[in-house]
């Protein structure tokens, strides 16, 4: 007997639990594949706001590193992570508002995308200076350590930002307090046009970790099963105790390093051996080997991601820029309560 996702009914609750896991995890990355897709396109129309920075072909990181997070983690996206906001619960129709300006978007019309951020589900804007989000990273898993909370924060970066200093300074303050962090290196080969060999002399930035007195681990960030697993193991290591880790997934970006950069510098061979590597057609592989009707799945999925995709777009063109006053608000906190001009209540 099949299920309705054309796959046969598994045995027990716990193994139809990890099927329907397995599935959703497909989902998510084709659902990150076509909202990202269909940004780009909208790009082309000068409908989004800002840079856009493809992720495309560097799905199953987000996919895989965010599926072992909980409610109350801490996350520190890059800009190429528009995958983590759909995987920690964002809204995609506040997501493509976002991208638009709108004021419905997670900054109300404040800010592209590149330094959009979302704490109610516990992720934090990314800066034009990438790396710099580690120590605040680290701040989080500070406080979760101070309050003996089970949570953990993860930080994302690339390799060329792993040669920046505050980058150091985060992974050795981390390794010093044995704080509840992951630092998770989106190693994709290219730091904008510097290829990995002019600017590292190493060829693992994981093999950094032990400078800092805690474990470096490299996975390939093509192969969703490899990041899922490596990241149980890492995350939930830390977060009994275990301190921080860094997880290096090794990958490769379809596109330039933004919508307007054509990668001339790249080399043609390499992308087609790369696109081979797809995170998507790999995993398919897997669920046809755990029994899958693929193409019964994959026809869902897309009807499914397609309807998703077009409602975020469709709520995003309806919804309204902001008022011009409303630049002013949202400037700083508001106080906690009634204060005169020097300070006293």
């Amino acid at each position: 007997m099949d299920d309705v996702n054309g796959a046969p009914t598994p045995a027990g609750p716990e193994l139809n639990a990890r099927l329907e896991f397995e599935l959703n995890l497909y989902y998510q990355m084709k659902l990150i594949r076509a909202f990202e897709d269909r940004v780009s396109r909208l790009h082309r129309q000068n409908k989004i706001l800002g840079g856009v920075y493809s992720g495309a072909g560097q799905e199953a990181i987000v996919t895989g590193i965010c599926s072992a997070l909980r409610p109350g983690d801490f996350v520190a996206p890059l800009h190429r992570d528009l995958g983590v906001f759909l995987m920690m619960g964002v809204d995609p129709g506040r997501l493509m508002a976002q991208l638009m300006g709108k004021e419905n978007g997670l900054s109300r019309g404040k800010d592209s995308f590149l330094h959009g951020g979302d704490l109610e589900h516990g992720i934090f804007g990314s800066t034009s200076m990438l790396g710099s989000s580690l120590p605040i990273a680290v701040g989080a898993a500070l406080k979760f350590q101070i309050k003996r909370e089970k949570q953990v924060a993860v930080a994302f970066f690339g390799e060329g930002a792993a040669s920046r200093g505050d980058v150091h300074e985060a992974m050795n303050f981390a390794g010093v307090r044995r704080l509840p962090v992951i630092f998770v290196c989106e190693n994709n080969r290219f730091a904008y046009s510097t290829p990995l060999e002019k600017q590292m002399a190493i060829e693992d930035v994981a093999a950094r970790a032990e400078a800092y007195g805690f474990k470096g681990h490299v996975v390939s960030g093509n192969d969703l099963l490899a990041v899922v697993q490596i990241a149980e193991r890492v995350i939930g290591r830390t977060r009994d105790g275990g301190g921080p880790a860094l997880i290096e997934c090794k990958t490769y970006r379809y596109r330039g390093h933004s919508e307007h950069d054509p990668a001339l510098y790249r080399d043609k061979e390499e992308l087609l051996e790369w696109q081979s590597r797809d995170p998507i057609p790999r995993y398919e592989f897997y669920l046809e080997k755990r029994g899958h009707d693929v193409r019964h799945v994959r026809e869902q999925i897309d009807e499914r991601t397609r309807q998703v995709v077009q409602a975020a777009v469709d709520f995003a063109e309806n919804d309204a820029f902001p008022e011009p006053q409303e630049a002013l608000e949202d400037l700083y906190a508001p106080p906690a309560g009634p204060a005169n001009l020097n300070g006293r209540s």
